[in-house]
């Protein structure tokens, strides 16, 4: 398989394993979907890592099996393409991006369906499809702009250019940068803390921001209130104003 899920201490790794350069093939984009729709139905699964490898996330579709499509084979494929990348986007649980060396093309809009992105002072992203004749098609038209700006984003897609990992978190493309051999274990231990939070509030929180970024202010505050007064059914509400009032803020041990 080019992509496995492991598990542990409730954090689910999707690891990208087709060498030497990860590339996204249909069969990758596939194996994708299906494991992050199997991270978002587990209980065992709290948070996700996406992660590459230590020495690249993923440089891109594979494009010798693009080239031999033509426009009707595209047409066919595109929905599901894009689907792949929004099942990860989609999981109702805090995932982190752990990047290393090449983000291009399919790999940055991968890094761009998580929640967070650490990368490695090795890392280079960008959306250079432009350069093929194309452009992005897996959602980086929609999330990059989304994320740092349409200016920003259109100066990576219009030009393909790659940035390094400085000039990534300064344009907001990344929101950390550590030594390269430390990638995952930072982005694990992000994960890991985040696993051992109330996980319906981490969901309600998530869904309210990403739904209401699509929506008018009413519209996202409507689906805050109806999130926030829900959560006073929950468990994990009861346990973390108890553990409050009883031991002061931040001792809560969730369930």
């Amino acid at each position: 398989m080019t992509v496995h899920l492991e598990v542990a201490d409730g954090v689910g790794t999707i690891r990208l394993d087709r060498p030497p350069m990860n590339a996204l093939d249909v069969a990758t984009q596939d194996r994708l979907k299906e494991l992050a729709e199997e991270a978002t139905r587990r209980d065992d699964v709290r948070a996700v890592v996406v992660y590459g490898g230590e020495k690249v996330f993923a440089a891109g579709a594979d494009i010798k099996e693009m080239q031999a499509m033509d426009h009707a084979a595209m047409v066919a494929r595109s929905r599901d393409l894009q689907d792949s990348f929004s099942a990860v986007a989609r999981i109702p649980k805090p995932v982190v991006a752990a990047v290393t060396g090449y983000a291009l093309g399919g790999g940055c809009e991968l890094a761009l369906c998580a929640d967070y992105r650490i990368a490695g002072d090795n890392a280079k992203l960008g959306q250079p499809e432009i350069l093929l004749g194309v452009i992005p098609g897996a959602g980086g038209t929609q999330r990059l702009a989304r994320l740092i700006g349409p200016s920003k984003a259109k100066d990576l897609i219009f030009t393909g250019r790659m940035v390094k990992a400085d000039e990534a978190l300064s344009l907001g493309l990344v929101d950390r940068v550590v030594p390269a051999a430390d990638v995952y274990t930072e982005a694990h231990a992000w994960a890991a803390k985040l696993a051992q939070g109330p996980a319906i509030a981490l969901r309600a929180a998530k869904e309210s921001i990403d739904a209401g970024l699509e929506a008018d202010l009413e519209t996202g505050l409507a689906i805050e209130r109806n999130w926030f007064a829900g959560l006073f059914a929950t468990e994990d509400r009861e346990i973390g104003m108890r553990s409050f009032v009883e031991e002061g803020p931040g001792k809560a041990k969730f369930l």
